[in-house]
């Protein structure tokens, strides 16, 4: 029985080292503290972790008071109270958030197929961490101890976590998300607060906090989020140049993300740092050859669904960028880190900020180089699914489908085939559809690669490893 444990030990060291996460199983798993070093990680929007450290907590006598009230709510525990316990401990912190933003941003036909949606899910886990980030460095500076720490005949509803009380990390998420989606979706500001509220009030009820430490939390999240919302602040200007217009060129007009160009970045020193080569010229062979090749390609019905499934499947349905924060909650639920709430909000945000700066530079280079769809080099051609209302080169699905698998691939190194595949597949699906050329996707897979392997790089750096 040893023996097995040791090797099970060994299998998840192993793989926490694998991706990237320089913890051992023994000391993260099982007993030791949650990441107390988590506070001097390096944030994305806010200076550093201490930047908005928080007051101390109540003194003896008020916790001594919070004390009373906990124990009054544990007696008053019911089946509707435990299940709102349940719902909102479900997964790590960010879980929620980004599943409140996903079925509100579906229902509502937010950023379908544009970059609005993309910059929705960074905003958000960009806060989350940073958030989170602030919340360790105040834990533990004050490094309060949980309810059932402080009074061992005390039972929690929940295990006790392994980390001081003060702030609650949970309240910590809820502040942010709920600041962040009432940014994106004023018209259900009060539903995300009511959720925010509940989310910090379970914790509560759970035994699993003080209320000082939720109320702490709440606004800690909501001040960081604040500032990550002005930071991806839109200047407000519109594109006023002209479509160019000679052989070879996109005909059209309002073209679709024009302005996205201009959007902060971060990772990127510039929209334009991995911007490719120009696309073959109008007239030459290898053009012709591009043609050809799209308009000969042999559609059979597996083709044809894969085009509908990446195409409306994944961005007016559940979508990539929705897919994306599913697949992280489910591998950090896989190696238990959904625990571990600062490695869990760290790994949705190196991911989705990779989604984000991949679009910037794609839309760079399709307005750079404005070059025609292949149907407006051959009206022959036909399409399963329409153009896109933007240039062809280079292709946003390639770019938009390597970045952030590149990265998934890094924090969870044993699914890296199974991700390539989805990147593969996405854009080549663009092609299947005859709505871009080779050299498109071609292209678009190396920006993806370049801005993967900088947000990679970045987390090599960030002081998690």
């Amino acid at each position: 029985m040893q023996g097995n444990a040791r090797k099970l030990s060994l299998f998840l060291t192993c793989s926490f080292l694998l991706a990237g996460i320089t913890i051992t199983a023994s000391a993260q798993t099982i007993s030791g503290p949650v990441e107390p070093r988590a506070g001097t990680w390096k944030p994305w929007v806010l200076k550093s972790g201490s930047e908005l450290r928080l007051p101390a907590p109540p003194n003896a006598q008020s916790t001594t008071t919070e004390s009373e009230e906990l124990r009054a709510l544990a007696g008053r525990r019911d089946a509707v109270a435990l299940e709102q316990v349940r719902y909102w401990d479900f997964g790590s912190p960010p879980h929620r958030w980004n599943e409140m933003l996903s079925d509100t941003a579906v229902a509502q036909n937010f950023g379908i197929g544009g970059g609005n949606g993309i910059r929705a899910f960074a905003m958000l886990n960009v806060a989350i961490h940073d958030a989170l980030i602030a919340a360790w460095d105040s834990k533990y500076a004050h490094n309060r101890r949980r309810p059932a720490e402080a009074d061992p005949k005390f039972v929690s509803a929940l295990p006790m976590p392994r980390s001081p009380s003060y702030p609650c990390e949970y309240s910590v998420a809820a502040g942010a998300g709920s600041a962040v989606l009432a940014h994106l979706f004023p018209g259900e500001a009060k539903r995300f607060a009511e959720a925010a509220e509940e989310a910090a009030k379970s914790r509560v009820i759970a035994g699993a906090v003080y209320p000082s430490d939720t109320k702490a939390g709440l606004d800690l999240g909501r001040a960081v989020a604040g500032r990550v919302i002005e930071y991806l602040k839109l200047d407000g200007k519109k594109w006023e140049g002209s479509v160019p217009v000679g052989p070879g060129l996109w005909v059209g007009s309002n073209p679709g993300g024009v302005d996205d160009v201009r959007w902060k970045l971060f990772v990127l020193s510039s929209a334009s740092q991995f911007r490719p080569g120009p696309p073959p010229a109008p007239e030459s062979a290898e053009r012709a050859a591009e043609v050809a090749e799209v308009k000969n390609f042999k559609r059979t019905p597996i083709t044809n669904g894969k085009v509908f499934y990446w195409q409306f499947g994944q961005y007016a349905g559940p979508g990539l960028i929705h897919r994306l924060s599913d697949e992280i909650g489910r591998r950090l639920g896989e190696l238990g880190l959904d625990r571990n709430a600062p490695r869990a909000a760290r790994a949705y945000a190196l991911v989705h900020v990779a989604h984000y700066d991949a679009w910037i530079a794609s839309q760079d280079a399709k307005f750079h180089y404005w070059t025609a769809r292949p149907n407006q080099f051959d009206p022959t051609i036909t399409t399963v699914v329409p153009n896109p209302n933007f240039p062809t080169y280079v292709s946003n699905a390639a770019t938009l489908g390597m970045a952030p698998t590149l990265v998934l691939s890094y924090l969870f190194p044993r699914e890296a085939a199974r991700y390539q595949n989805w990147a593969q597949e996405f854009g080549e699906s663009r092609l299947w559809a005859g709505i871009h050329f080779r050299s498109d996707i071609d292209a678009g897979y190396a920006i993806g690669r370049g801005v993967g392997q900088k947000v990679i790089e970045r987390a090599k750096a960030d002081g998690a490893e």
